[in-house]
């Protein structure tokens, strides 16, 4: 019985692996939101929205990568409010709909057809509304920017100032045009930025006319049309926190309308328009349809906790597939899709709300990236076959690469490319986080308890490219220089200066403290240095050190010789040999947990890897280890968990990462260590799930559900080095699998 069980389970699955095209589900709400707080998201191209419905109206927000004001805040395009008369969105046909296999969002009820989508190859917005009777209707832009804003100490945390606050500092208004049958907002950046105030303060103004800078003079747009709709004055609201004024546009007679909204964040790329709607609808849908052929994880219902994850893992695909063509990255801490502020955090204990700043409020900046938040959004599109999606975050990092090594070669005399932890879109750490300097002091380093010391992120992004290029190439559309696939050679230049920063840095560094540059065997050492920033005046910090060796093995050529990185340091506890986070250091500043970066992300341990058990050790039985232990935000205990094979605890890691987040939609997580929804948690528990699937071992063997519950039935697609796709299925512990070279 039991071995007829195990035979039909088996054909089953092996039917399974090569069914129909995978079609996600769609995700359905069948009442309306209280606020902008329960939205849904949509986008594509670089264009993230929040829709919603609230007292019967339609609102959404729009959002475009690059919307960098003069104090290099991230700003929201704008709102649309679409208001029609009788409130058909009152009655119990109502459903929001978000449909994953076409990427749209489809809003029903009374009579109402409206479908609201943005065009993957271009920035534009679309909205389809039908209505099966002649109905009057209000369709408003809703822009708080009409006036400057000035900004409170707080509120700069939305900015690049954070507590670096000038004299006067505000948000400047927009510029709005409205004729009969068009709008045009423009928002216009001052000459001189935030970007001139940091290359004073930071000491470098003699290579100012050579420095990249994205936001002087930046010139940002947006033009609203909509057939069948005229001109109908302006009128002043408030919502959430914040007061606007509306560009009403009317239609005394809507049976069927299209509404089209383009920004223009200034960059000056090239793409196609679609010609019509429906146009851009049918290419729209199917890039999302073989987007979702790329990878999925598909439950069959039986557990829960499994249909959750299967769930969220695409919901939260689906946000980063959003950005896919941007010329800036998906940014850890609210992505395209931050709302309301005041809706992000509870009220004070009087009731009076928390946060209660503009849309296009975030705390850790807009134009600002931490690195080490960064890099947990990027690494999942590896195995779920999105590296397309890895352009935008790769060539941020070069188009601040001249920049990175001026700012070297100004400061310290040497080659290579120095990039800070939070760094600015132009390229320098961000000023508050510099920290003051006395007349003397080396003006390179950051005087920051946190960041001090802190330059190997940047081999994280590094290690991406060579990665991507063993998994398959990058095909990117949008990229200005019309490099139609991924080239390795075109990120070379970031990799071989990143490492020829620390070679002769901390041989710099050496002589200046003493008299060799390298130990008497020859190797670097790296002091001061800093583990995350968490061990501080750090002496070897494994974590820097597993990733010069990673990335100079990956990379296979001299710029940095294995012969010269210190090997990994270990320790011994309660009898049992573990990473140590360094040989020495002289604090602990913050949670994190680098002795374990050597299982990730540079797989130096690990299953199929040497000396598995001392890394496990170090999971099992370092105290510091256990004590940061979390799932919360950008914790990534459910990675490392899961890479040592660890099953229990990758299992219960995995199901809290993936649970839903505290507002409507289930992947808006709450802001964890940084702002909601937050990206890096996402990212994180993407990471987590595709190795409790999947893993493979430095000969480039395939290891199938290494930490997965054997209970848990589940088929997944997913990538895998040497442009391999791997299919899997578990039933009842009975693994299927196929490979598609």
């Amino acid at each position: 019985m039991t071995r007829a069980l195990s035979l039909l389970s088996a054909l089953v699955l092996s039917a399974m692996l090569h069914a129909a095209d995978y079609v996600p589900h769609d995700y359905v709400w069948t009442t309306q939101s209280k606020n902008s707080s329960e939205s849904m998201p949509c986008g594509g191209h670089d264009i993230g929205m929040n829709v919603w419905v609230e007292n019967g109206d339609l609102l959404w927000y729009v959002s475009q990568s690059g919307w960098f004001d003069a104090n290099n805040t991230l700003l929201k395009v704008g709102r649309w409010r679409l208001h029609l008369e009788g409130n058909p969105f009152g009655g119990s046909d109502f459903r929001q709909t978000l449909r994953l296999d076409g990427g749209y969002v489809e809003v029903t009820g009374g009579g109402m057809q409206i479908v609201i989508w943005a065009d993957v190859f271009a920035p534009c917005v679309y909205l389809d509304i039908r209505s099966r009777q002649k109905r009057e209707a209000t369709l408003s832009y809703e822009n708080w920017r009409y006036q400057d804003r000035p900004l409170t100490k707080a509120e700069c945390q939305q900015s690049s100032w954070k507590w670096l606050v000038p004299k006067n500092c505000m948000t400047q208004a927009d510029h709005i045009e409205s004729s009969a049958h068009r709008l045009v907002a423009t928002h216009q950046n001052t000459k001189e930025t935030i970007f001139d105030f940091t290359v004073a303060y930071e000491h470098i103004e003699a290579l100012k006319d050579s420095l990249y800078n994205p936001i002087g003079g930046r010139r940002m747009s947006v033009v609203t049309e909509a057939d069948g709709f005229t001109f109908d004055g302006t009128t002043e609201g408030r919502y959430a926190a914040t007061d606007y004024r509306a560009w009403n546009y009317r239609c005394g007679n809507l049976r069927h309308s299209v509404v089209r909204i383009v920004p223009d964040n200034g960059e000056g790329a090239s793409f196609t328009m679609p010609k019509t709607a429906s146009e851009s609808m049918r290419r729209s849908q199917q890039w999302w349809h073989q987007y979702w052929q790329r990878s999925w994880i598909q439950s069959d219902g039986t557990n829960a906790d499994v249909t959750r994850i299967a769930r969220n893992y695409d919901l939260f695909r689906y946000m980063l597939g959003c950005n896919a063509y941007g010329q800036w990255p998906s940014k850890f801490n609210g992505g395209l899709f931050t709302f309301d502020p005041m809706y992000v955090e509870a009220p004070a204990a009087d009731g009076s709300p928390t946060n209660a700043y503009t849309p296009d409020y975030r705390k850790w900046g807009g134009g600002t990236m931490t690195a080490q938040n960064q890099r947990l959004v990027y690494w999942p599109m590896l195995k779920s076959g999105d590296t397309d999606l890895m352009a935008s975050q790769l060539e941020t990092y070069l188009r601040m690469l001249p920049t990175a090594v001026a700012r070297t070669r100004h400061y310290w005399g040497h080659d290579g490319a120095s990039f800070g932890e939070q760094i600015e879109n132009f390229g320098l750490p961000n000023p508050a986080e510099y920290g003051k300097h006395a007349e003397g002091m080396d003006y390179g380093l950051e005087r920051n308890a946190w960041l001090e010391y802190e330059w190997d992120t940047v081999l994280e992004f590094c290690m991406m490219a060579l990665e991507a290029h063993q998994y398959q190439s990058i095909s990117s559309p949008r990229i200005k220089t019309g490099v139609p696939d991924f080239d390795l050679d075109r990120y070379r230049p970031l990799i071989t200066q990143s490492l020829r920063f620390f070679d002769e840095h901390y041989q710099y560094l050496a002589k200046k403290m003493g008299s060799k540059a390298l130990t008497d065997s020859g190797r670097l050492v790296i002091y001061p240095g800093s583990g995350c920033e968490t061990y501080k005046m750090a002496y070897n910090p494994s974590s820097t050190v597993a990733a010069l060796r990673s990335v100079s093995m990956a990379l296979g050529d001299s710029t940095l010789p294995l012969s010269r990185i210190p090997d990994i340091p270990l320790r011994v506890i309660d009898g049992d040999t573990c990473i140590a986070p360094a040989v020495a250091w002289s604090r602990i500043q913050n949670v994190e947990t680098p002795q374990l970066y050597p299982v990730f992300p540079w797989r130096i341990y690990g299953l199929g890897r040497p000396h598995l058990q001392i890394a496990r050790n170090t999971y099992l039985k370092d105290p510091h280890a256990v004590a940061m232990r979390s799932s919360k935000g950008w914790k990534q205990d459910n990675i490392w968990a899961a890479c040592l094979g660890l099953t229990d605890e990758a299992h219960r890691l995995c199901v809290e990462k993936f649970a839903d987040g505290p507002y409507r939609f289930p992947t808006f997580w709450e802001p964890g260590f940084d702002w909601a929804p937050d990206l890096n948690r996402g990212g994180s528990a993407m990471i987590g799930v595709q190795e409790m699937l999947l893993q493979e071992t430095p000969e480039g063997e395939l290891l199938l559900f290494p930490a997965w519950p054997k209970e848990w039935n589940v088929t997944f697609r997913m990538h895998a080095s040497g442009g391999r796709v791997v299919e899997g299925a578990i039933n009842r512990g009975i693994i299927t699998s196929r490979i598609i070279p």
